[in-house]
């Protein structure tokens, strides 16, 4: 879908084999996910990912996460240089947080919207420039694969079968082209792919 602006709709996450983003363990299960998330492969990834992005679109419970993690990273002068660009990223830039409870920003440059995440992107869409990256957000990324507004996805596919967990595309999504524009393939055999919506 194109905007007046010329954003773009970006999605990232990393999903098992069998499309799961956590295992049977619920959705603090990340151990079939953990081990490919700081190869080199998956490190390049990252960096992808955030370097066009200025917004950062995301859910309620990876807002008080993420950022309880990264900002201990951005000024961590040790850590991979890729791991600290995004973390950096993510502190500096706007964060949009999607959240029905939250009534207060959980940190600097982050305001909280109680809407639909369509609505919210129309509104991102309108104004501004750079990328609008859905961050590791499934919630947010299927509301918004069914409204077809996601241009680009970002996947970090990891060479485990989870057996169960929760997935990113559940039944009921429309159909939808998507043309591969990159692929890598790590050491591990985690695969990171990046998909253009074909409109």
């Amino acid at each position: 879908m194109t905007s007046p602006t010329g954003r773009k709709v970006t999605a990232n996450i990393a999903l098992t084999l069998d499309g799961r983003y956590n295992g049977p363990g619920g959705p603090m299960d990340l151990s079939a996910i953990v081990p490919y998330a700081t190869t080199e492969v998956a490190r390049n990834h990252l960096t992808r990912i955030w370097e066009n992005a200025t917004t950062a679109l995301l859910g309620r419970v990876n807002a008080e996460g993420f950022l309880g993690y990264w900002p201990a990273v951005a000024a961590d002068e040790n850590a991979d240089p890729r791991d600290r660009g995004y973390a950096k990223w993510l502190v500096d830039t706007e964060k949009v947080v999607l959240s029905t409870t939250l009534t207060e920003s959980p940190r600097e440059r982050a305001r909280v919207v109680n809407a639909p995440a369509g609505e919210v992107v129309a509104g991102l869409r309108g104004h501004g420039e750079g990328d609008i990256l859905i961050n590791t957000s499934p919630s947010i990324t299927r509301a918004l694969l069914a409204a077809d507004l996601v241009d680009r996805l970002y996947l970090l596919i990891c060479p485990e079968i989870a057996g169960s967990g929760q997935r990113l595309f559940d039944d009921g999504l429309p159909g939808s082209r998507w043309r591969l524009s990159s692929k890598e393939t790590g050491e591990l055999g985690e695969m990171a792919l990046i998909y253009d919506r074909v409109r």
